[in-house]
């Protein structure tokens, strides 16, 4: 290159990287701390609507400035009013929009799902409405629209009722923090006062350590820290792996288009020169490169095929996780997923991951150990595992390496090693059902769908705020929307494979529903999905299930300790999940429902609005709705009394 060339080029690449210094720094200016109505200094995980991008706080969080020179927030879809935001405790304290005299809530505050949960701070004012027997130590409500109904200022907010009115009254709890002389009599001001929620958010300090400002990842849904460089996953320090890169918010492409543009075109085209080697460079070391190392090995399949997607995983090399596994030592097991063994690692940067190590070298694991990475190097969703990449096509030994989800499966809560140790109230057993339908949801939204064909809940882990995340897609399948099924062999694991599938050897998005319907059915009972010790007729939990609900006996079936019989909301809501477990479990695919709809069904239990919803209503004669109803079996307290008709659409049907 000539030297007036070399300057030429020095000069445009100068101009470049400065402007996206530029555009970085507006980022980082963008989520400085902000006044909001009486809140000062509002920052990270909050952020302000209209006055902030979205990228500066995580989506619940979102703050909105009235013109009463208020802060507010949307809490369950329900609006509050923000008196004090608590970076230290972490809490916040928030009060409700003023209610006429005649109030009287007939629904939890249901908190059960994550950012949010009550405080044990505060107080329980609980409301009884139409009991057959009148509880002691509670007042009525001297309302003319409440004649029957009573409230008490209970205890803290949590504890148990020792009273035993939930079954003769329909109760409603409200946490409130009470003031100096509170009487129950003024229930409206103690409704009308404070009370406290905790909040939790992923830890900022490492990245504000390093002159890094915290925000959220829209693309990714996950924590970023926006840096001078640019925006990484943790911090802004040097030593940045290739997996710390985040790729930018769309929000964000758009202002570095135009700090770029400005460097002008000669920069323009080097720049674009210099990614095109890059990513060949990339390429040749990224686990793109092992699948087409091992492409020979799989023969052609339309539905893998279409899927076209570039991979480009980071790379590991065989000795970093050798050493991070302690050679993978049998005491850093975690356990065994469809074709490897999985094992605790860290990393020399100090990050816990998880790595799962190939069986053998042989074509049936190889195909699964291909398809796990082609599978979730197309996903991104809070509720599925993440894979942080894979060994080089070097390395001697298939190796694939995921995010580390710290607190085992639901399978080890509910009935394996850490049964004993820890039980799992119903408040967070529908959240964990709520979760893996809305990760089952994308799973069969997106395009190309894809089935997961192994949901259970040894599959199903819990991190420290049992939060959900799906893992093991080395048996899953993909096929665009207008296919029917796919026709394959039965695979997944006996307890949990649609009989459908197991009989006509053709998978559909229903045969994850099933496999769903024996998760619900898991976290109502605590049972296993397989017990060779039962009697024949029930050594599937499906069939258990089935058998007691058809005989009215699932006060028999349900964890006792899930206080079924003593409090009334866990009692409705465990019959509504327990009913619609057992359409999931139906052995007809089309009479059951579509994920999205047990999404919202699940949805509607946890808020106590519970209504039916179905895939597509069509109009049937009378005579027709009569037959539908007698082929279904016979459930008591069963919504298909409500059914009239279920049918897929042709994209799912068999």
């Amino acid at each position: 290159m000539k030297p007036n060339a070399t300057l030429l080029f020095l000069a445009q690449l100068l101009s470049s990287l400065s402007s996206i210094t530029l555009a970085a720094n507006y980022y980082q200016q963008n989520c400085e701390p902000k006044s909001c109505g009486n809140l000062n200094n509002v920052t990270y995980p909050f952020w302000i609507r209209d006055q902030q991008p979205d990228y500066c706080g995580f989506p619940a969080f979102e703050l909105r400035c009235d013109d009463e020179k208020n802060a507010s927030i949307n809490v369950e879809q329900e609006h509050y009013i923000v008196r004090n935001i608590s970076y230290e405790s972490q809490t916040i304290t928030l009060a409700r929009p003023s209610h006429d005299g005649c109030f009287a809530p007939r629904n939890n505050l249901s908190l059960s799902l994550p950012p949010f949960k009550v405080s044990s701070a505060n107080h329980e004012l609980i409301f009884a409405h139409n009991c057959t027997v009148r509880p002691s130590g509670y007042k009525k409500i001297a309302c003319h629209s409440h004649k029957k109904s009573l409230v008490v200022l209970g205890g803290a907010y949590g504890t148990p009722d020792d009273d035993g009115i939930f079954g003769s009254c329909h109760t409603a709890v409200r946490p409130v923090l009470t003031f100096p002389g509170a009487k129950v009599e003024e229930y409206i001001k103690l409704l009308a006062s404070e009370f406290l929620l905790d909040w939790a958010a992923p830890n900022c300090s490492e990245c504000r350590a390093s002159k890094g400002q915290c925000g959220y990842n829209n693309d990714t849904l996950k924590f970023m820290c926006i840096c001078a460089d640019g925006s990484h996953w943790r911090n802004c320090s040097n030593n940045h792996r290739k997996k710390d890169l985040i790729i930018a918010s769309n929000h964000q492409k758009k202002v570095l288009i135009i700090g770029l543009s400005t460097a002008g075109g000669v920069s323009l085209a080097i720049l674009c020169s210099l990614f095109i080697l890059c990513m060949r460079k990339k390429e040749k070391h990224s686990c793109s490169g092992l699948l087409k190392r091992f492409a020979s090995f799989q023969p052609s399949s339309k539905s893998d095929s279409e899927l076209g997607f570039s991979l480009n995983s980071p790379i590991f090399t065989y000795e970093e996780l050798y050493e991070a596994t302690n050679g993978f030592d049998s005491s850093e097991e975690l356990g065994d997923g469809s074709f490897g063994t999985v094992y605790k690692g860290k990393l020399r940067d100090g990050q816990v991951v998880a790595v799962k190590r190939l069986y053998e070298n042989k074509y049936r694991h190889l195909k699964h150990f291909m398809n796990e990475i082609k599978i979730l190097s197309l996903l991104q969703h809070p509720n599925l595992v993440s894979l942080y990449g894979c060994t080089s096509r070097r390395s001697h030994e298939l190796l694939l390496v995921y995010e580390f989800v710290p607190n085992g499966t639901v399978a080890d809560h509910l009935h394996g090693r850490r049964a004993s140790e820890s039980f799992l109230p119903w408040r967070v057993r529908m959240s964990i059902a709520i979760e893996t339908a809305d990760a089952l949801n994308y799973l069969h939204s997106i395009e190309p769908q894809i089935i997961h064909r192994d949901i259970k809940t040894s599959n199903i882990l819990l991190d420290n705020s049992f939060h959900v995340k799906v893992a093991d897609f080395g048996l899953s399948r993909s096929f665009p929307m207008n296919a029917t099924h796919v026709s394959t062999a039965p695979q997944g694991t006996p307890g949990y494979i649609d009989p459908e599938y197991y009989q006509c050897c053709q998978l559909t998005d229903k045969s994850d529903v099933y496999s769903f319907g024996v998760v619900l059915m898991e976290l109502v009972s605590s049972k296993p999905a397989v017990d060779i010790t039962q009697q024949r007729n029930e050594i599937t939990l499906a069939n258990m299930a089935i058998n007691r609900i058809q005989r009215q006996e699932l006060n028999e079936f349900v964890d006792p300790r899930l206080g079924y019989q003593s409090d009334y909301s866990v009692n409705r809501m465990i019959d509504q999940v327990a009913e619609l477990a057992f359409q999931c479990l139906q052995s007809d695919g089309e009479l059951r429902p579509c994920i999205k709809d047990v999404l919202e069904i699940l949805r509607g239990i946890e808020n106590s609005g519970y209504r039916t919803k179905f895939c597509e209503e069509i109009d049937i004669s009378s005579e027709e709705a009569r037959l539908l109803k007698s082929a279904l079996p016979y459930s008591p307290n069963s919504v298909t009394q409500g059914w009239m008709s279920r049918v897929t659409t042709p994209n799912t049907s068999v």
